[in-house]
């Protein structure tokens, strides 16, 4: 199937709003990695999103000249080539971006969908996030506003990070402590500047206790029943039940509960980035191990070319990820749930 339109983009979350199941959003680096999600998100019969970050972009425009616009773009034209042999629906996203690569990074990539929205054609990216969480509540959604009415012109879904998420993620680091909880008062705040759905749809990726990475048991405290009050704290004055749509970021290494309680209230994604690295990078690691003397010239020999030459190790690093997705859609009940 194709990159999904804006249409079936919208019709997947409202699937896993109500089906009370999520996305697994998958940050890919390479065409390799991308098609690794894409195999895992069909062998699973599950739709999915496919993310880009700044890091990851700036990597996809080569290291010669580091550029985040053209690696992110290029790597969503590849994807709109390659998606169209997997049966399943897949959505492009770029993850975090914060303040000072907004101009860098997500607003050209606005006016790149907007003008192929203008010219017949649907936007390059389905959703871009906002990563405002380093800055005051107040500047957040200012800047939220604005860029959600351009996204709005390109038919693409906003993603606002509105409080602090724990740990780094490319550059973006806040400490692990106690004020990484939103309150109801912050989503009051976000509600009124950005509306609820009215002024264009948006993902909402609140707090509680997230943090980036993986953790030994018991230095995180993850707490998503937060999300439930979260959203009946404004499901009164909305007239709605459930109004927001969130987002669980620093998913690796939950718990099976954990993860299905945040289902429950209302999470319809989940990012996934180390442990999707971990498991592409695993294998590479065994297969150099194993043929140290092939892919290395020991002693003046030559070396085995099968051993080092890139495909050899890349199918196996492809397939080991391509599972871990296919967990991931298990984990979050996405699994057999793709469009028809």
């Amino acid at each position: 199937m194709p990159i999904a339109s804006p249409e079936i983009y919208n019709e997947m979350l409202d699937r896993a709003k109500a089906g009370k199941f999520a996305y697994p959003a998958i940050n890919v680096t390479s065409t390799q990695t991308l098609h690794a999600a894409l195999r895992g998100f069909a062998e699973a019969e599950s739709d999915g999103i496919v993310q880009i970050s700044t890091g990851g972009a700036e990597f996809l425009g080569g290291q010669y000249d580091k550029d985040m616009v053209s690696g992110a773009v290029a790597l969503a034209e590849f994807a709109h080539v390659v998606a169209k042999k997997y049966p399943v629906n897949i959505a492009l996203h770029t993850d975090h971006c914060p303040k000072d690569k907004l101009d860098g990074y997500v607003r050209p990539l606005l006016a790149v969908s907007q003008e192929r929205v203008a010219s017949g054609q649907n936007p390059l990216f389905q959703s871009h996030m906002w990563d405002g969480s380093a800055e005051t509540l107040d500047d957040n959604l200012r800047i939220a506003q604005e860029l959600l009415a351009e996204a709005v012109k390109a038919k693409i879904i906003l993603e606002v990070e509105i409080t602090p998420t724990g740990g780094e993620e490319d550059g973006v680091s806040h400490e692990i402590n106690d004020e990484l909880y939103t309150t109801v008062a912050d989503v009051e705040r976000t509600a009124e500047a950005l509306g609820l759905g009215e002024k264009g749809r948006y993902l909402l990726a609140a707090s509680f206790g997230n943090v980036h990475g993986v953790y030994k048991p018991g230095n995180v405290v993850l707490r998503p029943e937060l999300l439930r009050q979260l959203q009946d704290g404004i499901a009164a004055k909305a007239g709605k039940t459930d109004p927001f749509d969130f987002v669980f970021h620093g998913g690796s290494g939950s718990s099976e509960q954990e993860i299905l309680t945040a289902l429950e209230n209302g999470v319809v994604k989940m990012n996934l980035d180390t442990d999707t690295q971990y498991a592409f990078t695993r294998p590479i690691a065994d297969h150099m191990f194993r043929n140290y003397d092939g892919v290395l010239k020991v002693d003046g020999e030559v070396g085995n070319k099968k051993t080092y030459d890139p495909r050899s190790w890349g199918k196996v690093a492809e397939k080991s990820m391509a599972e871990r997705v296919t967990q991931a859609c298990a984990n979050l009940r996405s699994t057999g749930t793709k469009l028809k």
